[in-house]
């Protein structure tokens, strides 16, 4: 079978997986009012999350790479769609919480190998463009799932919409199982020998802190624009959520597959760099929302979402925006670590790459939740915006102060 009949069933993957994980962001909101969840418990249902990533990112990065990446693949899609049925039957904080940790763990596997996959079987010189047509895949989801699930809320509740994607993860389980070869390569505990690489330390001091604010970022506008007026938000209604989630799913979609060549042809660093930096200011700016629509002062019936505030139109553009900063870094960063990885132990490389997310990914929900109930919500894209712009600072540096600034377009 040739290496491209096997990216089809990994776009699926990716694209199923990451329905799953938007469709949950989307209804959050919802789940926090239905539940009674407080700022400090809402941070709790998005660290549960981070938890079970964590867990299992160097287990299954070294069983990946030692034994069978798409074993390890065909698990993972078994135990998501076991994880998004008990979704169901959630009917308390713990539940939900119990029920993110799986996820957690099923994201991991879903997500971390069939990318190692794809960046093994990509030639050198179109790596992180391949990587961007597999991530506008996770894109294409992010616009179904936000649309789709606060849609289908709306008529039918929650029970519709889990059954559902139960049976889209049967249905990939079986295009890999069909689809895709058993990889041949073999390597040892590799996260030792990648961990001290030159190149993935220097971007690990930009990843670290980017994580907090991507973060903070991806699940509190949501939750901002979501929640009710007394808690801060702007009380959009769940398709409205929806529809400004998806807004940064589509312009990313577009935007993937040709930042991607453009990073393999001129440098992995300036793409990192930049798309971080634009990052960081459009966080910045989201606090402004409120007061643009203000300034906008409109009120428009729209078709499906009723009559929605201006506010709602600068939401939807500044998310766009966002899309488009994080399209420019996202293949760029992932190809940086596929690079380094190839040959050696590409799903550790990925391990390593989750790894350094991981503090950030779980601490920042909940000094989210804190900054929520203290000083107001506005803080938490403050602090976003801030630490995306510092981990640009460092990564820049390093390489000026060892390479010269000549040499970002070399990375």
């Amino acid at each position: 079978m040739s290496s491209r009949s096997q990216f089809y069933p990994l776009y699926l993957t990716r694209f199923v997986g990451s329905l799953g994980y938007i469709t949950l962001l989307t209804l959050l909101p919802t789940y926090i009012e239905q539940l009674g969840a407080t700022g400090v418990t809402a941070g709790l249902f998005v660290t549960a999350l981070g938890v079970g990533r964590g867990v299992a990112l160097v287990p299954l990065g070294w069983a990946a790479d030692r034994f069978s990446k798409r074993a390890i693949l065909l698990g993972s899609l078994a135990l998501s769609g076991a994880a998004y049925a008990s979704f169901t039957v959630v009917e308390s904080s713990t539940g939900f919480i119990l029920a993110r940790t799986l996820q957690g763990l099923g994201i991991v596997g879903t997500g971390m190998v069939s990318l190692a996959l794809v960046g093994d079987l990509a030639a050198g010189d179109e790596r992180a463009n391949q990587i961007g047509k597999y991530n506008s895949w996770r894109m294409a989801a992010g616009i179904t799932g936000t649309l789709a699930a606060g849609a289908l809320f709306d008529l039918y509740g929650f029970r519709p919409i889990f059954a559902a994607l139960v049976v889209l993860f049967a249905l990939a389980l079986v295009g890999v199982w069909l689809l895709v070869e058993d990889d041949g390569d073999r390597t040892g505990f590799a996260f030792f020998d990648l961990a001290f690489n030159e190149r993935i330390l220097t971007i690990t001091s930009f990843r670290a802190q980017y994580a907090v604010s991507v973060t903070l970022v991806r699940n509190w506008v949501p939750i901002f624009v979501g929640l009710s007026v007394a808690r801060g938000g702007l009380a959009l209604t769940a398709t409205a959520v929806g529809v400004v989630v998806a807004a940064e799913k589509f312009t990313n979609m577009l935007c993937q597959p040709v930042t991607g060549r453009l990073s393999d042809r001129f440098g992995r660093g300036l793409f990192v760099g930049a798309g971080g930096a634009a990052y960081g200011i459009l966080a910045l700016a989201f606090p402004l929302v409120p007061a643009a629509g203000a300034v906008l002062d409109l009120s428009v019936t729209v078709p499906v979402l009723g009559t929605v505030p201006g506010a709602f139109f600068v939401a939807v553009f500044l998310n766009a925006l966002l899309g488009v900063a994080d399209a420019v870094r996202e293949p760029a960063s992932m190809a940086l670590f596929a690079d380094e990885g190839k040959d050696s132990g590409i799903t550790s490389s990925f391990g390593i790459r989750g790894l350094v997310w991981r503090p950030g990914a779980l601490l920042a929900p909940l000094l989210g939740g804190y900054l929520m109930d203290s000083v107001g919500m506005e803080w938490v894209f403050v602090v976003a915006g801030v630490t995306a712009l510092t981990g640009v600072v460092a990564f820049w540096g390093i390489i000026s102060v060892r390479h010269g600034p000549r040499k970002l377009a070399d990375w």
